[in-house]
């Protein structure tokens, strides 16, 4: 069944309401299977807490689940505390038969993990999903990734808990460092970003900067962020409509590929463009959020759908040659985040 509509007076298209049906396709009792063949989840590549963690986020979002969506939420964070070892690192892969294949580390995966318990730590409207969450939060904050990636995710969930808890100073120092991580951008404005290359979830690190400078009341590290998040956003514009970074990444000087474009990017920009405009109070950053709903229906450099309206699940990526018709749960879950954005004008 296709989900209701919300109105999109901007681009004059009808979007669907965020589905969780395909998640639901995708997870069984222990978490969230990362692949899929077509529709279909791909048992024997297991899952990994990246994806579950992501999980977390976007079910602890809805303000009013029902009981299946709650569910999910329950199945995720006991995945995530079950990854987690004593001194907060995370394991990141386990097979269908239930055993990691992988030692704990502090990559993307412990930053998402993070980022997952931190919003299911101020979000949830489930008391004991809030309390354990933090629980879990905590232990895990209190390390630190060499990686700036996993940093700025582990820094998003930092943010989460202090939009809850303003006084929590594990989740304040965590995401001071997050912003350290990333690094200061150059001063010229024909590549006005900390790093040569721009590689995945690019956003996210514009997001993290923007949130540290908002809740630490740093108003040059706020302004730092939103010039890094407005040049990526039109960067990524081609003819009014989002051209995203392709899998590839793109390093400054080298030529640049149009595809393969991953939804996980769309993504991400939309979540740090909605963090803009809240911290901002400018209604123009919700430009950029509604290219990236467009984006998935259809006004893309393909001018293709990128979910598949009867499962609820998004495309792996943007090809050449059009979607790649596989439905694993990054791109499900980039779907379902940036629709949850559109919620707001309805």
């Amino acid at each position: 069944m296709i989900a209701p509509s919300l109105a999109m007076p901007a681009v004059g298209i009808a979007v669907p309401a965020a589905s969780f049906a395909h998640l639901a396709r995708l997870t069984d009792d222990t978490g969230l299977f990362e692949h899929a063949r077509h529709a279909t989840a791909r048992r024997q590549h297991g899952y990994c807490t990246d994806d579950v963690a992501r999980g977390l986020v976007v079910t602890s979002r809805e303000p009013d689940p029902p009981a299946e969506v709650l569910r999910l939420a329950e199945c995720y964070l006991a995945f995530l505390t079950h990854a987690q070892d004593g001194s907060g690192a995370f394991h990141n892969r386990l097979a269908h038969n239930r055993r990691w294949t992988d030692e704990p580390g502090l990559g993307d995966w412990w930053g998402r993990a993070l980022w997952g318990l931190g919003t299911a730590a101020v979000r949830s409207p489930a008391r004991w999903i809030r309390e354990e969450a933090l629980v879990a939060f905590t232990v895990g904050a209190a390390r630190r990734s060499l990686a700036p990636r996993a940093m700025a995710f582990a820094g998003l969930g930092a943010a989460e808990v202090l939009r809850g808890h303003p006084d929590n100073t594990v989740a304040a120092g965590l995401l001071a460092d997050a912003a350290t991580a990333i690094g200061a951008p150059g001063d010229g404005p024909n590549w006005p970003w900390p790093q040569p290359r721009l590689a995945y979830a690019n956003a996210a690190l514009a997001e993290v900067v923007i949130a540290a400078g908002h809740l630490s009341a740093d108003g040059p590290l706020l302004a730092t962020g939103l010039r890094m998040l407005m040049w990526l956003r039109d960067l990524q514009l081609s003819d009014g409509r989002l051209s995203v970074i392709a899998a590839g990444g793109w390093h400054r000087n080298a030529p640049r590929t149009r595809y393969d474009q991953q939804p996980i990017e769309v993504a991400a920009l939309a979540d740090a463009c909605t963090t803009a405009a809240a911290v901002t109070g400018d209604s123009a950053w919700n430009t950029g959020v509604r290219q990236a709903v467009a984006w998935f229906l259809g006004d893309n450099d393909a001018g293709t759908p990128m979910w598949d309206p009867e499962t609820g699940g998004g495309y792996d990526g943007l090809t050449p040659h059009g979607p790649n018709l596989n439905q694993g749960a990054e791109s499900t879950l980039a779907l379902v985040s940036t629709l949850q954005h559109a919620r707001r004008w309805s």
